[in-house]
């Protein structure tokens, strides 16, 4: 029997073999992750936590949970591991709930400078809604205006303070963000959901040493399943020797249910694999290619907000070649066989919706093995396809995707070019397959 799901899937696998994926928070995963993703784990239900489930026949899932927290734990060298989470915004939520009253104040980047939504953006998430939420922002070179930080924290006395990006290509500081905690007596989480991998390899400072409570997901630079970890730190239970217990009660049963046994088994697996020394050459290559990247990029002619990175992503900044074309760009980088995500840039002059910026990460073409050479070829694509677009319409309404694609078949020349482009792509990309790493 056939069902178009598994034709659709099919398909799915084929346009990512033939695609070049460079949203910073895609990865791909090992084929030890994905066969544990399909095991009978997922037919099990297993609320509750190891030896204290709400159901029987746990024996052997407590111990696969047991040794995914262990790893975890001695991989980060942190006292306290939770691996239940269903992904980082309810991880985020957990962290909050067990820290927080409702109407206790937070602090996080702004939406707009590189933050998360999860991080107190005001009136449309939980955590502007059952907080109350302080934001700072960026100086003028890109970078976090501790100044303002400071200062801001000393007006509101926020009980949190969240040191975490989703969109910052620079290095975080999380000393100085511990110094201003400890100015006014706020609780210092890390949210290194990209960065996970880098802290990891030895390519970015840890915050462990100096903040109360981690969380990270378990799918972008650490190359697991999608899932989340939240990890408390010596510090953290010198604090409050109950923190760990608070934060399990906040995932369950204050937010969730039975965890996802197969992605449980896929962070240990995933685990094991980050404690490799492979795994510290991946995450080495991912700087050099993501450095590399950056300097085509600007050798082309584009913008780059800051003017580079210090990790494994960047943001083009389109502004200056016309408002809100980083929509245009990322749907015609699409047509082009390169998949990126439109994002807004600092100080954004138009809609988020249709926002001024490309926000670009090498994860994922190098777990496919991609090297300096190919992100000069891909730094080159991206600069034909913004000059191809850079005269684009801003769209007037949702319907975008299908009016920048009608406008550029309409347009034979520029279609033409961009498919031309697509080949290129995928000629490169067959070079470099998925799945076998």
């Amino acid at each position: 029997m056939t069902d178009d799901i598994f034709e659709l899937i099919a398909e799915e696998e084929q346009r990512q073999k033939d695609m070049i994926g460079l949203i910073p928070s895609e990865n791909q995963i090992s084929p030890d992750v994905l066969g544990v993703l399909s095991s009978c784990l997922n037919s099990k239900y297993s609320e509750g936590y190891s030896r204290r489930r709400y159901y029987e026949g746990n024996q052997i899932v407590d111990q696969i949970e047991t040794l995914a927290v262990d790893r975890v734990c001695q991989l980060f060298d942190v006292p306290y591991a939770n691996v239940q989470p269903y992904s980082g915004s309810p991880a985020n939520s957990a962290i909050y709930f067990a820290l927080l009253k409702p109407g206790d104040t937070i602090m996080g980047l702004k939406l707009a400078m590189g933050g998360h939504l999860t991080h107190g953006h005001p009136d449309v998430t939980f955590s502007g809604k059952y907080f109350k939420s302080v934001q700072y922002g960026l100086k003028a070179d890109a970078r976090i205006d501790f100044e303002q930080l400071r200062a801001l924290a000393l007006e509101h006395r926020p009980q949190v303070i969240v040191a975490g990006t989703t969109a910052y290509p620079f290095t975080l500081e999380f000393d100085k963000f511990r110094e201003i905690a400890d100015e006014v007596g706020a609780w210092l989480m890390a949210d290194i959901s990209h960065i996970t991998g880098l802290v990891l390899g030895g390519e970015h400072p840890t915050p462990v040493p100096h903040v109360d409570v981690v969380m990270s997901t378990t799918h972008k630079t650490f190359r697991g399943p999608r899932g989340a970890m939240i990890l408390v730190t010596e510090r953290g239970l010198k604090r409050d020797p109950d923190l760990g217990k608070k934060i399990d009660a906040a995932i369950i049963p204050g937010l969730q249910g039975g965890p996802h046994n197969a992605t449980t088994a896929g962070i240990a697996v995933a685990a094991a694999e980050a404690a490799r020394p492979e795994f510290k050459q991946y995450i080495k290559q991912i700087r050099l290619n993501a450095n590399a990247l950056a300097k085509a990029l600007q050798k082309n002619g584009l913008t780059l907000v800051g003017g580079g990175t210090d990790n494994h992503l960047m943001l083009i900044d389109l502004s200056a070649i016309s408002p809100g074309l980083g929509t245009q760009v990322a749907f015609a980088m699409d047509v082009a066989g390169m998949y990126a995500n439109r994002n807004t840039v600092p100080n954004e002059p138009v809609s988020p919706f249709y926002p001024s910026g490309i926000r670009l990460g090498t994860p994922l073409v190098t777990t496919r093995g991609m090297k300096e050479a190919e992100m000069e070829k891909i730094a080159g694509w991206i600069a034909q396809v913004v000059e191809l677009v850079k005269d684009a319409t801003l769209p007037s309404d949702k319907k975008e995707r299908a009016i920048f694609l009608k406008k550029f078949r309409a347009d034979a020349a520029a279609m033409s070019e961009l498919l031309e482009i697509r080949a290129q792509v995928k000629a490169m990309a067959s070079s470099f397959p998925l799945f076998q790493w």
